[in-house]
Protein backbone atom coordinates (compact mmCIF):
# COMPACT_ATOMS: atom_id res chain seq x y z
CA UNK A 1 0.00 0.00 0.00
CA UNK A 2 2.72 2.28 0.62
CA UNK A 3 3.25 4.65 -2.27
CA UNK A 4 6.22 1.95 -1.82
CA UNK A 5 17.06 -29.67 9.53
CA UNK A 6 17.28 -29.57 12.61
CA UNK A 7 14.18 -31.72 14.59
CA UNK A 8 12.48 -31.48 17.91
CA UNK A 9 13.00 -28.42 19.90
CA UNK A 10 15.37 -26.28 18.77
CA UNK A 11 15.29 -23.97 22.06
CA UNK A 12 18.17 -25.31 23.98
CA UNK A 13 21.65 -24.03 24.39
CA UNK A 14 23.20 -26.14 22.34
CA UNK A 15 21.93 -24.00 19.27
CA UNK A 16 22.76 -20.51 20.39
CA UNK A 17 25.99 -18.97 18.97
CA UNK A 18 26.08 -16.38 22.20
CA UNK A 19 24.56 -13.40 22.05
CA UNK A 20 27.36 -11.22 21.81
CA UNK A 21 28.99 -13.16 19.09
CA UNK A 22 26.23 -13.38 17.32
CA UNK A 23 24.79 -9.78 17.11
CA UNK A 24 28.53 -8.62 16.74
CA UNK A 25 28.44 -10.19 13.46
CA UNK A 26 27.79 -9.30 10.21
CA UNK A 27 28.18 -12.38 8.06
CA UNK A 28 27.38 -12.67 4.25
CA UNK A 29 24.31 -10.88 2.66
CA UNK A 30 23.54 -13.20 1.64
CA UNK A 31 26.60 -19.29 -20.94
CA UNK A 32 23.26 -21.32 -21.84
CA UNK A 33 22.81 -20.99 -25.53
CA UNK A 34 19.35 -19.08 -26.90
CA UNK A 35 18.52 -17.76 -29.95
CA UNK A 36 16.23 -14.30 -30.83
CA UNK A 37 15.20 -13.34 -34.38
CA UNK A 38 14.76 -9.72 -35.31
CA UNK A 39 10.59 -9.18 -35.06
CA UNK A 40 8.50 -9.84 -37.73
CA UNK A 41 5.62 -11.50 -36.48
CA UNK A 42 3.47 -22.67 -22.73
CA UNK A 43 1.05 -24.06 -21.01
CA UNK A 44 0.62 -24.54 -17.24
CA UNK A 45 -0.66 -27.99 -17.36
CA UNK A 46 -0.45 -29.66 -14.20
CA UNK A 47 1.40 -32.97 -13.98
CA UNK A 48 0.45 -36.16 -12.46
CA UNK A 49 4.40 -37.03 -11.74
CA UNK A 50 6.39 -34.39 -10.74
CA UNK A 51 9.73 -34.23 -12.77
CA UNK A 52 13.04 -34.25 -11.34
CA UNK A 53 14.41 -32.78 -14.38
CA UNK A 54 13.98 -28.93 -13.64
CA UNK A 55 14.73 -29.39 -10.26
CA UNK A 56 18.71 -31.01 -11.14
CA UNK A 57 18.75 -27.94 -13.19
CA UNK A 58 18.43 -25.57 -11.04
CA UNK A 59 20.79 -27.13 -8.56
CA UNK A 60 23.37 -27.76 -11.13
CA UNK A 61 22.83 -24.10 -11.53
CA UNK A 62 24.18 -22.81 -8.60
CA UNK A 63 27.57 -24.13 -8.91
CA UNK A 64 28.40 -22.13 -11.87
CA UNK A 65 30.34 -19.25 -11.63
CA UNK A 66 28.52 -15.66 -11.71
CA UNK A 67 29.31 -12.04 -13.51
CA UNK A 68 29.26 -9.53 -11.38
CA UNK A 69 28.61 -6.84 -13.92
CA UNK A 70 25.07 -7.63 -14.15
CA UNK A 71 24.13 -4.20 -12.49
CA UNK A 72 23.05 -1.22 -14.55
CA UNK A 73 25.14 2.11 -14.34
CA UNK A 74 23.70 5.36 -15.73
CA UNK A 75 20.36 4.97 -17.07
CA UNK A 76 19.68 8.21 -18.42
CA UNK A 77 16.79 9.88 -19.44
CA UNK A 78 13.53 7.75 -18.77
CA UNK A 79 13.23 7.77 -23.09
CA UNK A 80 16.71 7.06 -23.27
CA UNK A 81 16.03 3.07 -23.52
CA UNK A 82 13.21 0.98 -21.87
CA UNK A 83 11.41 -1.97 -22.59
CA UNK A 84 8.75 -5.12 -21.73
CA UNK A 85 7.83 -7.99 -22.50
CA UNK A 86 4.64 -9.62 -23.80
CA UNK A 87 5.03 -12.45 -21.01
CA UNK A 88 5.26 -11.83 -17.33
CA UNK A 89 6.71 -15.63 -17.42
CA UNK A 90 7.41 -18.39 -19.19
CA UNK A 91 8.69 -21.73 -18.61
CA UNK A 92 11.57 -23.06 -19.65
CA UNK A 93 12.06 -23.15 -23.97
CA UNK A 94 9.22 -21.24 -23.96
CA UNK A 95 9.61 -17.56 -26.47
CA UNK A 96 8.47 -13.91 -25.28
CA UNK A 97 8.67 -11.19 -27.48
CA UNK A 98 10.61 -8.16 -26.30
CA UNK A 99 9.39 -4.60 -27.26
CA UNK A 100 12.23 -1.40 -26.68
CA UNK A 101 12.10 1.96 -27.39
CA UNK A 102 15.30 3.87 -27.73
CA UNK A 103 17.02 7.03 -29.29
CA UNK A 104 20.03 5.18 -29.68
CA UNK A 105 21.15 3.90 -33.21
CA UNK A 106 21.29 0.48 -32.08
CA UNK A 107 20.96 -2.04 -28.39
CA UNK A 108 22.20 -5.67 -27.31
CA UNK A 109 19.92 -7.67 -24.90
CA UNK A 110 21.72 -9.37 -21.85
CA UNK A 111 19.67 -12.20 -19.92
CA UNK A 112 20.67 -12.17 -16.00
CA UNK A 113 19.35 -14.86 -13.70
CA UNK A 114 19.40 -13.63 -10.15
CA UNK A 115 21.46 -16.16 -7.86
CA UNK A 116 24.14 -16.53 -5.45
CA UNK A 117 26.57 -17.61 -7.54
CA UNK A 118 29.97 -17.31 -4.99
CA UNK A 119 28.26 -13.64 -4.50
CA UNK A 120 27.96 -12.36 -7.89
CA UNK A 121 24.32 -12.52 -7.53
CA UNK A 122 23.79 -13.44 -11.07
CA UNK A 123 25.12 -15.23 -14.27
CA UNK A 124 24.59 -14.34 -17.75
CA UNK A 125 22.47 -16.85 -19.45
CA UNK A 126 22.54 -15.72 -23.16
CA UNK A 127 23.11 -12.01 -24.58
CA UNK A 128 22.04 -10.97 -28.08
CA UNK A 129 23.78 -9.33 -31.15
CA UNK A 130 23.37 -6.14 -31.99
CA UNK A 131 19.79 -5.14 -32.52
CA UNK A 132 18.20 -1.89 -34.57
CA UNK A 133 17.26 1.03 -31.73
CA UNK A 134 14.04 3.05 -32.67
CA UNK A 135 11.79 5.44 -30.89
CA UNK A 136 8.61 4.07 -30.73
CA UNK A 137 5.08 5.94 -30.18
CA UNK A 138 3.88 7.85 -27.46
CA UNK A 139 1.47 6.07 -24.83
CA UNK A 140 -1.92 5.35 -25.39
CA UNK A 141 -4.50 5.92 -22.76
CA UNK A 142 -7.65 4.49 -22.36
CA UNK A 143 -9.56 6.97 -21.15
CA UNK A 144 -12.43 4.61 -19.58
CA UNK A 145 -10.07 3.31 -17.02
CA UNK A 146 -7.20 5.67 -17.64
CA UNK A 147 -5.03 2.82 -18.37
CA UNK A 148 -1.87 3.30 -20.41
CA UNK A 149 -0.75 0.94 -23.11
CA UNK A 150 2.61 0.92 -24.81
CA UNK A 151 1.41 -0.08 -27.97
CA UNK A 152 4.97 -0.57 -29.41
CA UNK A 153 6.24 -3.07 -32.36
CA UNK A 154 8.08 -6.06 -31.14
CA UNK A 155 11.81 -5.56 -31.41
CA UNK A 156 12.77 -9.07 -30.93
CA UNK A 157 11.50 -12.14 -29.87
CA UNK A 158 13.81 -14.39 -28.10
CA UNK A 159 13.89 -18.48 -27.32
CA UNK A 160 14.80 -19.40 -23.83
CA UNK A 161 16.29 -22.62 -24.76
CA UNK A 162 18.14 -23.76 -22.07
CA UNK A 163 17.69 -20.93 -19.72
CA UNK A 164 17.47 -22.45 -16.20
CA UNK A 165 13.89 -22.05 -13.96
CA UNK A 166 14.55 -18.54 -12.11
CA UNK A 167 14.46 -14.92 -11.70
CA UNK A 168 15.52 -12.85 -14.56
CA UNK A 169 16.45 -9.22 -15.63
CA UNK A 170 17.03 -7.96 -18.91
CA UNK A 171 19.26 -5.55 -19.05
CA UNK A 172 19.11 -3.44 -21.97
CA UNK A 173 22.42 -1.66 -22.83
CA UNK A 174 21.88 0.88 -25.41
CA UNK A 175 24.28 2.49 -27.38
CA UNK A 176 25.73 5.52 -25.86
CA UNK A 177 25.89 3.89 -22.63
CA UNK A 178 22.50 3.83 -21.09
CA UNK A 179 20.76 1.28 -19.28
CA UNK A 180 17.54 -0.36 -18.30
CA UNK A 181 15.89 -3.18 -16.99
CA UNK A 182 13.45 -5.51 -18.00
CA UNK A 183 12.22 -8.60 -15.20
CA UNK A 184 11.09 -11.76 -16.20
CA UNK A 185 10.26 -14.83 -14.35
CA UNK A 186 11.34 -18.24 -15.88
CA UNK A 187 8.65 -20.49 -13.79
CA UNK A 188 8.05 -23.60 -12.78
CA UNK A 189 5.58 -25.28 -13.74
CA UNK A 190 5.41 -27.75 -10.71
CA UNK A 191 7.00 -27.53 -7.71
CA UNK A 192 6.21 -30.72 -5.58
CA UNK A 193 8.80 -30.99 -2.94
CA UNK A 194 10.41 -27.43 -3.43
CA UNK A 195 9.99 -24.40 -1.86
CA UNK A 196 8.18 -21.89 -4.36
CA UNK A 197 8.85 -18.49 -4.56
CA UNK A 198 6.05 -16.39 -5.81
CA UNK A 199 6.64 -12.97 -6.99
CA UNK A 200 4.47 -10.38 -6.55
CA UNK A 201 3.91 -9.31 -10.12
CA UNK A 202 0.72 -7.49 -9.97
CA UNK A 203 1.97 -5.51 -7.21
CA UNK A 204 5.04 -4.33 -9.38
CA UNK A 205 2.24 -2.71 -11.97
CA UNK A 206 0.14 -0.99 -9.27
CA UNK A 207 2.88 1.06 -8.58
CA UNK A 208 3.76 1.41 -12.18
CA UNK A 209 3.75 4.88 -12.96
CA UNK A 210 5.45 4.91 -17.07
CA UNK A 211 3.47 6.81 -19.00
CA UNK A 212 2.06 8.91 -16.05
CA UNK A 213 -0.60 6.59 -14.52
CA UNK A 214 -0.56 3.96 -11.28
CA UNK A 215 -3.35 2.66 -9.42
CA UNK A 216 -2.23 5.71 -7.06
CA UNK A 217 -2.19 8.81 -9.20
CA UNK A 218 -2.91 10.11 -12.52
CA UNK A 219 -0.90 12.26 -14.36
CA UNK A 220 -1.56 15.32 -12.46
CA UNK A 221 -0.43 13.18 -9.02
CA UNK A 222 -3.75 13.23 -7.73
CA UNK A 223 -5.18 10.00 -6.40
CA UNK A 224 -8.80 11.25 -8.16
CA UNK A 225 -7.42 10.86 -11.50
CA UNK A 226 -5.48 7.38 -10.97
CA UNK A 227 -6.02 4.55 -13.09
CA UNK A 228 -8.52 1.83 -12.17
CA UNK A 229 -6.68 -0.34 -14.39
CA UNK A 230 -2.92 -0.86 -15.16
CA UNK A 231 -1.38 -3.33 -17.95
CA UNK A 232 1.49 -5.32 -18.40
CA UNK A 233 2.03 -4.19 -21.52
CA UNK A 234 4.29 -1.14 -20.74
CA UNK A 235 7.39 -0.41 -19.45
CA UNK A 236 8.16 -0.16 -15.63
CA UNK A 237 9.59 3.30 -14.46
CA UNK A 238 12.88 3.93 -12.42
CA UNK A 239 15.52 1.55 -13.58
CA UNK A 240 13.16 -0.75 -15.00
CA UNK A 241 12.86 -3.40 -11.77
CA UNK A 242 12.75 -1.39 -8.32
CA UNK A 243 9.98 -3.37 -6.76
CA UNK A 244 12.49 -6.52 -7.28
CA UNK A 245 15.56 -5.38 -6.16
CA UNK A 246 13.90 -3.47 -3.17
CA UNK A 247 11.66 -6.42 -2.66
CA UNK A 248 12.45 -9.64 -4.03
CA UNK A 249 16.23 -9.78 -5.00
CA UNK A 250 17.59 -10.21 -1.91
CA UNK A 251 15.55 -13.47 -0.53
CA UNK A 252 16.38 -14.95 -3.97
CA UNK A 253 19.96 -14.69 -3.34
CA UNK A 254 19.70 -15.95 0.45
CA UNK A 255 17.78 -19.03 -0.34
CA UNK A 256 19.70 -20.02 -3.27
CA UNK A 257 22.78 -19.74 -1.61
CA UNK A 258 21.36 -22.13 0.82
CA UNK A 259 21.02 -24.89 -1.35
CA UNK A 260 17.51 -25.87 -0.61
CA UNK A 261 15.25 -26.91 -3.54
CA UNK A 262 13.31 -24.17 -5.22
CA UNK A 263 10.54 -23.70 -7.81
CA UNK A 264 9.57 -20.01 -8.96
CA UNK A 265 6.01 -18.38 -10.14
CA UNK A 266 4.31 -15.47 -9.94
CA UNK A 267 1.06 -14.92 -8.02
CA UNK A 268 -0.63 -14.17 -12.18
CA UNK A 269 0.16 -17.57 -12.81
CA UNK A 270 -0.65 -19.41 -9.56
CA UNK A 271 -4.15 -16.90 -10.05
CA UNK A 272 -3.78 -19.04 -13.43
CA UNK A 273 -3.12 -22.52 -12.56
CA UNK A 274 -2.77 -23.42 -9.13
CA UNK A 275 -0.98 -26.83 -10.19
CA UNK A 276 1.98 -25.65 -9.68
CA UNK A 277 1.09 -25.56 -5.90
CA UNK A 278 0.41 -28.89 -5.85
CA UNK A 279 2.63 -31.09 -3.41
CA UNK A 280 5.11 -28.02 -2.83
CA UNK A 281 6.96 -27.62 0.78
CA UNK A 282 6.38 -24.11 0.99
CA UNK A 283 5.44 -21.04 -0.33
CA UNK A 284 7.06 -17.51 -0.21
CA UNK A 285 5.29 -14.40 -0.97
CA UNK A 286 8.10 -12.13 -1.09
CA UNK A 287 8.55 -8.49 0.06
CA UNK A 288 5.62 -6.67 -0.99
CA UNK A 289 2.35 -8.44 -2.12
CA UNK A 290 -0.72 -6.25 -1.75
CA UNK A 291 -2.55 -7.12 -4.75
CA UNK A 292 -3.98 -10.64 -4.65
CA UNK A 293 -6.98 -11.89 -7.24
CA UNK A 294 -9.21 -14.19 -4.85
CA UNK A 295 -8.40 -17.32 -6.84
CA UNK A 296 -4.78 -16.54 -5.72
CA UNK A 297 -6.09 -16.51 -2.14
CA UNK A 298 -8.20 -19.32 -2.35
CA UNK A 299 -5.31 -21.53 -4.04
CA UNK A 300 -2.74 -20.82 -1.49
CA UNK A 301 -5.31 -21.62 1.74
CA UNK A 302 -6.01 -24.89 -0.10
CA UNK A 303 -2.59 -25.85 -0.25
CA UNK A 304 -1.54 -24.92 3.08
CA UNK A 305 -4.59 -26.90 3.97
CA UNK A 306 -3.03 -29.77 2.51
CA UNK A 307 0.54 -29.27 4.17
CA UNK A 308 2.05 -26.41 2.56
CA UNK A 309 3.75 -24.04 4.70
CA UNK A 310 3.20 -20.24 3.12
CA UNK A 311 5.52 -17.72 4.40
CA UNK A 312 4.73 -13.89 4.61
CA UNK A 313 7.98 -11.75 4.28
CA UNK A 314 6.28 -8.31 3.84
CA UNK A 315 3.62 -6.31 5.34
CA UNK A 316 0.13 -5.23 3.82
CA UNK A 317 0.00 -8.67 1.96
CA UNK A 318 -3.20 -10.04 0.28
CA UNK A 319 -4.70 -6.57 0.96
CA UNK A 320 -5.92 -5.54 -2.16
CA UNK A 321 -8.50 -7.70 -4.08
CA UNK A 322 -8.07 -7.61 -7.84
CA UNK A 323 -8.98 -8.89 -11.05
CA UNK A 324 -7.05 -10.07 -14.33
CA UNK A 325 -8.40 -9.11 -17.69
CA UNK A 326 -7.14 -9.22 -21.36
CA UNK A 327 -4.34 -7.05 -22.96
CA UNK A 328 -3.12 -6.34 -26.02
CA UNK A 329 -0.33 -9.24 -25.28
CA UNK A 330 -3.22 -11.91 -24.57
CA UNK A 331 -5.13 -13.12 -21.18
CA UNK A 332 -4.73 -11.34 -17.88
CA UNK A 333 -2.32 -8.29 -18.74
CA UNK A 334 -4.61 -6.34 -16.88
CA UNK A 335 -4.80 -5.79 -13.08
CA UNK A 336 -7.86 -4.28 -12.37
CA UNK A 337 -8.32 -2.33 -9.00
CA UNK A 338 -11.25 0.20 -8.64
CA UNK A 339 -10.45 0.44 -4.71
CA UNK A 340 -12.56 3.18 -3.17
CA UNK A 341 -14.51 3.96 -6.33
CA UNK A 342 -15.80 -0.30 -6.06
CA UNK A 343 -19.26 1.88 -6.92
CA UNK A 344 -17.65 2.30 -10.44
CA UNK A 345 -16.77 -1.19 -10.88
CA UNK A 346 -18.91 -3.20 -13.33
CA UNK A 347 -18.85 -6.64 -11.40
CA UNK A 348 -20.86 -4.80 -8.69
CA UNK A 349 -24.36 -6.02 -10.03
CA UNK A 350 -23.57 -9.35 -10.40
CA UNK A 351 -20.49 -10.92 -9.79
CA UNK A 352 -20.07 -9.21 -6.37
CA UNK A 353 -17.29 -11.55 -5.16
CA UNK A 354 -14.60 -10.59 -7.69
CA UNK A 355 -15.77 -6.68 -7.11
CA UNK A 356 -12.13 -4.87 -6.74
CA UNK A 357 -11.92 -3.41 -3.47
CA UNK A 358 -9.85 -4.20 -0.57
CA UNK A 359 -10.66 -7.81 1.02
CA UNK A 360 -11.61 -6.37 4.04
CA UNK A 361 -14.32 -4.66 2.40
CA UNK A 362 -17.94 -4.84 1.36
CA UNK A 363 -19.38 -5.88 -0.92
CA UNK A 364 -17.55 -9.68 0.28
CA UNK A 365 -15.74 -8.55 3.02
CA UNK A 366 -12.63 -11.26 4.00
CA UNK A 367 -9.61 -9.79 5.69
CA UNK A 368 -6.88 -10.89 5.02
CA UNK A 369 -5.79 -12.06 8.56
CA UNK A 370 -7.43 -15.20 8.64
CA UNK A 371 -4.88 -16.56 6.00
CA UNK A 372 -1.62 -13.85 7.39
CA UNK A 373 -2.55 -14.16 11.09
CA UNK A 374 -1.86 -10.63 10.61
CA UNK A 375 -4.22 -7.53 9.93
CA UNK A 376 -2.82 -4.67 7.84
CA UNK A 377 -2.99 -1.61 9.78
CA UNK A 378 -0.63 1.55 8.88
CA UNK A 379 1.98 3.70 7.00
CA UNK A 380 4.11 5.26 7.70
CA UNK A 381 5.56 4.30 10.20
CA UNK A 382 10.03 3.39 11.33
CA UNK A 383 10.33 1.91 15.16
CA UNK A 384 12.88 -1.23 16.43
CA UNK A 385 11.91 -4.45 15.80
CA UNK A 386 11.11 -6.08 19.61
CA UNK A 387 11.89 -9.57 20.20
CA UNK A 388 8.88 -10.73 22.57
CA UNK A 389 9.81 -14.96 21.87
CA UNK A 390 13.77 -15.17 22.05
CA UNK A 391 12.76 -19.04 22.73
CA UNK A 392 10.93 -19.79 19.81
CA UNK A 393 12.73 -22.10 17.10
CA UNK A 394 12.71 -18.94 14.67
CA UNK A 395 15.15 -17.17 16.49
CA UNK A 396 17.52 -20.25 17.26
CA UNK A 397 21.15 -19.29 16.58
CA UNK A 398 20.22 -15.29 16.53
CA UNK A 399 21.63 -15.01 20.65
CA UNK A 400 18.68 -12.88 21.13
CA UNK A 401 17.02 -12.12 24.72
CA UNK A 402 13.39 -11.06 25.43
CA UNK A 403 13.27 -7.16 24.42
CA UNK A 404 16.38 -7.13 22.35
CA UNK A 405 15.35 -4.25 19.24
CA UNK A 406 17.05 -3.52 16.04
CA UNK A 407 16.49 -0.06 14.88
CA UNK A 408 14.49 0.94 11.57
CA UNK A 409 13.57 -2.86 11.04
CA UNK A 410 10.00 -2.47 11.11
CA UNK A 411 8.71 -0.09 8.53
CA UNK A 412 7.18 1.47 6.15
CA UNK A 413 4.29 -0.47 6.50
CA UNK A 414 3.41 -2.61 9.43
CA UNK A 415 0.56 -5.61 10.34
CA UNK A 416 -0.43 -6.05 13.76
CA UNK A 417 -2.27 -9.28 15.91
CA UNK A 418 -5.90 -8.03 15.51
CA UNK A 419 -8.07 -10.67 17.98
CA UNK A 420 -11.60 -8.13 16.46
CA UNK A 421 -10.56 -9.35 13.08
CA UNK A 422 -10.32 -13.43 12.00
CA UNK A 423 -7.44 -14.95 13.76
CA UNK A 424 -6.01 -18.32 13.09
CA UNK A 425 -5.58 -20.29 16.38
CA UNK A 426 -2.78 -21.63 17.87
CA UNK A 427 -1.09 -18.34 16.78
CA UNK A 428 2.36 -17.50 18.93
CA UNK A 429 3.55 -13.93 18.56
CA UNK A 430 6.87 -13.94 18.46
CA UNK A 431 7.99 -10.30 18.03
CA UNK A 432 5.76 -6.77 19.55
CA UNK A 433 6.86 -4.04 18.41
CA UNK A 434 5.88 -0.62 20.02
CA UNK A 435 5.33 2.08 17.49
CA UNK A 436 3.62 5.49 16.64
CA UNK A 437 1.91 5.98 13.06
CA UNK A 438 0.17 9.43 12.03
CA UNK A 439 0.04 9.88 15.58
CA UNK A 440 -1.00 6.72 16.80
CA UNK A 441 0.51 4.19 19.28
CA UNK A 442 0.55 0.77 18.20
CA UNK A 443 2.39 -2.38 17.53
CA UNK A 444 3.60 -4.29 14.71
CA UNK A 445 3.80 -8.34 15.19
CA UNK A 446 5.62 -11.24 13.43
CA UNK A 447 3.70 -14.03 14.13
CA UNK A 448 3.35 -18.15 13.55
CA UNK A 449 0.60 -20.67 13.38
CA UNK A 450 0.04 -23.96 12.30
CA UNK A 451 -3.23 -25.85 10.62
CA UNK A 452 -4.55 -29.39 11.19
CA UNK A 453 -2.63 -30.47 7.46
CA UNK A 454 0.98 -29.58 9.98
CA UNK A 455 1.63 -26.53 7.54
CA UNK A 456 3.85 -23.53 9.58
CA UNK A 457 2.69 -20.02 8.12
CA UNK A 458 4.73 -17.38 9.32
CA UNK A 459 4.23 -13.51 8.74
CA UNK A 460 6.87 -10.98 9.49
CA UNK A 461 4.41 -7.93 10.45
CA UNK A 462 7.13 -5.39 8.27
CA UNK A 463 7.96 -4.58 4.68
CA UNK A 464 11.67 -4.26 5.38
CA UNK A 465 12.43 -8.07 6.27
CA UNK A 466 13.83 -8.71 2.85
CA UNK A 467 15.37 -5.51 2.68
CA UNK A 468 17.07 -5.78 5.82
CA UNK A 469 18.88 -9.05 4.38
CA UNK A 470 21.52 -6.62 2.79
CA UNK A 471 21.78 -4.06 5.27
CA UNK A 472 24.78 -2.40 6.09
CA UNK A 473 25.82 -2.80 2.30
CA UNK A 474 26.49 -1.88 -0.64
CA UNK A 475 23.52 -3.73 -1.86
CA UNK A 476 20.85 -2.15 -0.78
CA UNK A 477 20.38 1.67 -1.23
CA UNK A 478 17.47 1.86 0.78
CA UNK A 479 18.88 0.48 4.53
CA UNK A 480 16.26 2.94 6.39
CA UNK A 481 19.36 3.32 8.54
CA UNK A 482 19.42 -0.41 9.35
CA UNK A 483 22.60 -2.02 10.22
CA UNK A 484 24.88 -5.43 9.45
CA UNK A 485 23.64 -6.52 12.86
CA UNK A 486 20.13 -6.25 12.12
CA UNK A 487 20.69 -7.72 9.01
CA UNK A 488 22.94 -10.83 10.67
CA UNK A 489 19.54 -11.38 12.80
CA UNK A 490 17.34 -11.27 10.05
CA UNK A 491 19.67 -13.44 7.99
CA UNK A 492 19.94 -16.16 10.44
CA UNK A 493 16.28 -15.97 11.42
CA UNK A 494 15.15 -16.25 7.51
CA UNK A 495 17.62 -19.53 7.05
CA UNK A 496 15.61 -20.71 10.25
CA UNK A 497 12.47 -20.28 8.35
CA UNK A 498 13.57 -21.45 4.76
CA UNK A 499 15.56 -25.00 5.63
CA UNK A 500 12.77 -25.58 8.37
CA UNK A 501 10.10 -24.72 5.70
CA UNK A 502 11.64 -26.96 3.23
CA UNK A 503 11.85 -30.07 5.20
CA UNK A 504 7.85 -30.41 4.77
CA UNK A 505 4.54 -29.78 7.22
CA UNK A 506 6.66 -27.49 9.88
CA UNK A 507 4.54 -29.25 12.85
CA UNK A 508 6.16 -32.46 12.28
CA UNK A 509 9.54 -31.39 13.01
CA UNK A 510 9.33 -28.27 15.16
CA UNK A 511 7.47 -26.98 18.09
CA UNK A 512 4.27 -26.02 17.71
CA UNK A 513 3.41 -22.55 18.58
CA UNK A 514 2.11 -21.19 22.07
CA UNK A 515 -0.77 -19.05 21.59
CA UNK A 516 -0.31 -15.73 23.22
CA UNK A 517 -2.83 -13.34 21.64
CA UNK A 518 -4.95 -13.18 24.94
CA UNK A 519 -1.75 -12.38 27.29
CA UNK A 520 -0.31 -9.66 24.54
CA UNK A 521 -3.61 -8.47 23.56
CA UNK A 522 -5.69 -8.96 27.17
CA UNK A 523 -9.39 -8.32 27.55
CA UNK A 524 -10.16 -7.96 23.48
CA UNK A 525 -12.09 -10.57 22.26
CA UNK A 526 -11.02 -13.29 19.67
CA UNK A 527 -12.63 -13.66 16.08
CA UNK A 528 -11.47 -16.92 15.40
CA UNK A 529 -10.71 -17.53 11.23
Amino acid sequence: MDDEAIRGDVHGPGHALGRRRFLGAVGAAGAAVAGCEPSGGGGHGRAARPSKAPRRAVDAERSKPGDADWRIRPVGPQNAVEGYTDKVSVVPGEGFGLYVSTTAPGLRVSAYRIGWYGGAQARLIWRSGRLPGRRQSPPLLIDATRTVRAGWRRTVRVHTGGWPEGAYLLRLDAEGGHQRYVPLIVRSDRAAGRTLLMHGVATWQAYNTWGGFSLYQGQDGAYGTRSLAVGFDRPYDGNGAVKFLVHERALVVLAERLGIPLAYTTGVDVHRDPGVLRGAAAVISLGHDEYWTPQQRQYVTRARDAGTNVAFLGANTCFRRIRLERGPGGADRTVVCYKSAYHDDPYLANRRDLVTTDFRQPPAADPESSLTGVFYEGYPTDAPYVVHAPGHWLFAGTGVGRGDSFAHLVGVEYDRVTPGEPTPEPLEIIAHSPLVCNGRSSHADSAYYTVPSGAGVFATGTMRWVEALMAGTRESGRNHGMDGRTAAFVRRTTENLLRAFAAGPCAEHRPKPRDNVAAVYPGVSRVRA
